[in-house]
């Protein structure tokens, strides 16, 4: 099976065109006041107009009040909420949206426990954060320590770059992999060959 591919943390319409033109499956926007890679409202409907049918639309969230990611969630046309931080499985499901729940690998010793707790999650992003802290910081963890009976499909994330992503692949076998500073020249701007290179590397074999 192809792995999937998911960019994350775009800012820019011309990183938001690239990233389609180059045919990733996902792209991943964040809404976190802590953030560097942080979007408004505007600029999310803005950039998500760019996206046609078929790429699903990303909302990254962590430890948001209730009321801000409704209004996130009526405005911006998202597929897919992704959660970072101390949300539990009752909070992560109350807004009727698939959703993703990020493992925070830096901290977590049983993933499969860990996973246990959101047993309504579509997936699992095992990123290499401590609890409570945001991904995108370029850091990786061991790809030995990934869980082999989880039921659910694995995206893997936390250090992927143009030069690991393939190696990342072959080991863990994961559904799908996402990226963000591994493409960037700061964060939160894409540089365009990161990102074609990126692509290739994934789908090398």
């Amino acid at each position: 099976m192809q792995t999937r591919i998911k960019f994350c943390g775009l800012t820019r319409q011309q990183d938001v065109q690239q990233a389609v033109a180059l045919g990733v499956d996902a792209l991943g926007f964040v809404f976190v006041k802590a953030s560097a890679r942080e979007i408004d409202i505007d600029t999310a409907v803005n950039l998500i107009n760019e996206i046609p049918p078929f790429i699903i639309k990303v909302g990254l969230f962590m430890n948001a009040q209730i009321t801000d990611m409704e209004n996130v969630i009526k405005h911006v046309k998202l597929n897919l909420l992704q959660f970072h931080g101390d949300e539990d499985e009752a909070f992560c499901k109350q807004f009727n949206m698939p959703y993703i729940k990020a493992v925070p690998m830096a901290s977590t010793s049983s993933v499969e426990d860990f996973c246990e707790h959101y047993s309504t999650a579509t997936g699992f992003i095992l990123d290499s954060h401590a609890q409570g802290q945001m991904g995108g910081s370029g850091e990786k963890f061991s790809w030995s320590v990934m869980p082999k009976n989880l039921n659910k499909p694995i995206i893997l994330a936390g250090g992927l770059t143009v030069d690991n992503v393939a190696e990342a692949i072959r080991v863990v076998r994961p559904y799908a992999v996402d990226v963000s500073s591994g493409i960037e020249t700061s964060k939160g701007i894409k540089d365009p060959a990161k990102m074609k290179q990126f692509i290739k590397e994934v789908h090398r074999d």
